[in-house]
């Protein structure tokens, strides 16, 4: 598959280029070629789109939910099929290792399957009244027009797990590319549109956050609002919502400084296999990352032993048998190098890594990097740095470490290795997050499983499960009086 010389925009089911022919270039992280020109959307394009989708909502609202499930089957049938092609677009626009860019083919498949069967279980409810001859009930209304904002680390899966959920909830969607990884959501919509999908329900505008991102959160015929990315565009859009003439719901899935906790009891070989894949799956560009560990001080030097050992043998590459990839794209590559310098000029030492892979330039690949002795208040353990980026913290014990876990502004996920069902209890109680893995990674999602964050994690939404529901429906209370004398 040759990834196309030109990425447009999809709306309604056509190509379409940019009003004036904008562009901008698309470069592969694996190895800084022009592997395209994007069409560089704004404030028109955005509105052919709305518009666009606001002339199907209403029709794609009265098909029955069944039968809206049925497309998101088809359309799953057509990623499994497709499975090559769709891995291909995201190994060019990511980078990442093949076997990873065709997982994520996999999952978003598996998601369309669980969407399917929730449009035959769309449940409302039922309720008693203490007043006679009334029945009460509750159903799940579509919102009408979803924008859905991309990230870059998992183009596919970023943008199944919005739009499916959300065209079974009977709504329509727009999404925003995200600039780094434009053709992804181009080809998901000739999928859609091959699995039958009506025209108008899916469209996907290209273009940087300021020029097109903006205009579609500020419509106000967009009725639900959702983002992933960082804890500060989070921010401005949740503002920029409420400064509208009319509110949008927001559903918010941002950042994370994930804690890894390893107690004196854990098996320090898988600890270590974990924590690594935790910290450099992705290049450590997953909100799930775990770029925090913590490690109690009686086994802290043996362990350290473990991990940098696993460290050195990981394989940087975007090959078949390789586990970290490169960053997104040259600026990020210069910024974690830069955090990281800024880091040990404060004190912090480098355990591991550090530097940019002079052997995989120009491709945008960072060595596997292990950070020790920053203080738990220094910038680099409280920002989201997004890289193969970790740190390794000192701990006397379980107190001290669910303190520390604690000591960020996120909360997204946490994990903690033990062999004491005490303390895995007592962390899942304490620690403050979305999600807590024991004896396990930091990341890990299913169709069927909730996620989401607290704190500058998220706004208490998650997707995708059958939470995700919540998100793309409003709930209609509906109180029916009758009178027996009418019978």
């Amino acid at each position: 598959m040759t990834y196309p010389p030109f990425v447009p925009h999809w709306i309604a089911d056509v190509e379409v280029p940019s009003t004036g022919g904008a562009v901008f270039e698309k470069r592969s992280p694996i190895d800084d070629r022009v592997v395209a020109r994007v069409a560089r959307g704004g404030a028109a394009e955005v509105a052919h789109a709305v518009s666009a989708a606001a002339g199907a909502a209403d029709a794609w609202a009265r098909t029955p939910a069944p039968k809206r499930g049925a497309i998101l089957g088809r359309a799953a049938q057509l990623l499994r099929e497709r499975e090559q092609l769709f891995g291909a677009i995201i190994q060019v626009e990511t980078g990442k290792p093949w076997k990873n860019a065709v997982a994520e083919v996999a999952s978003s498949a598996d998601l369309a399957v669980f969407m399917e069967g929730e449009g035959s279980r769309f449940y409302g409810k039922t309720m008693p009244s203490p007043i006679s001859n009334r029945t009460v009930q509750t159903l799940r209304q579509p919102i009408g027009i979803c924008a859905a904002i991309m990230p870059f680390n998992s183009p596919l899966a970023g943008i199944a797990w919005k739009a499916f959920p959300a065209l079974l909830c009977g709504n329509a969607v727009v999404a925003k590319s995200h600039e780094l990884t434009p053709h992804t959501a181009v080809e998901f919509g000739r999928l859609l549109k091959d699995a039958g999908l009506p025209v108008g329900l899916y469209s996907a505008v290209q273009g940087f956050g300021p020029d097109a991102g903006a205009p579609l959160v500020q419509d106000s015929r967009v009725g639900v609002v959702s983002f992933t990315g960082s804890s500060a565009t989070g921010k401005l859009i949740q503002k920029m919502v409420s400064e509208r003439a009319v509110l949008a719901k927001v559903c918010l899935e941002l950042g994370g400084k994930n804690p890894f906790v390893v107690c004196d009891d854990a098996d320090l070989e898988l600890a270590a296999e974990l924590a690594v894949a935790s910290a450099f799956v992705d290049a450590g560009q997953r909100c799930a990352s775990g770029s925090r560990i913590i490690v109690f001080d009686r086994i802290y030097d043996a362990f350290r032993k473990a991990l940098l050992a696993r460290v050195a043998k990981v394989r940087v590459g975007s090959g078949a048998d390789d586990e970290c990839g490169p960053v997104i794209s040259r600026a990020s590559l210069d910024r974690l190098l830069q955090q990281v310098a800024e880091a040990v000029s404060r004190g912090a030492t480098l355990a591991a890594g550090g530097s940019a892979l002079a052997s995989l330039a120009p491709g945008y690949y960072m060595a596997p990097t292990v950070l020790e002795n920053a203080a738990p208040d220094d910038e680099v353990s409280q920002q989201e740095l997004f890289g193969p980026v970790t740190c390794l913290y000192r701990v006397n014990g379980f107190e001290d470490s669910v303190q520390l876990a604690n000591r960020t502004t996120y909360g997204l996920t946490g994990a903690i290795h033990t062999a004491s069902v005490h303390r895995a209890q007592e962390f899942i109680t304490r620690y403050r997050g979305g999600l807590v893995s024991v004896n396990g990674a930091t990341y890990g999602a299913g169709p069927h499983m909730p996620f989401g964050g607290v704190k500058n994690s998220g706004n208490g939404f998650r997707e995708p499960g059958t939470e995700s529901l919540d998100v793309y429906t409003e709930l209609k209370t509906v109180v029916i009086n009758h009178s027996p004398s009418g019978v």
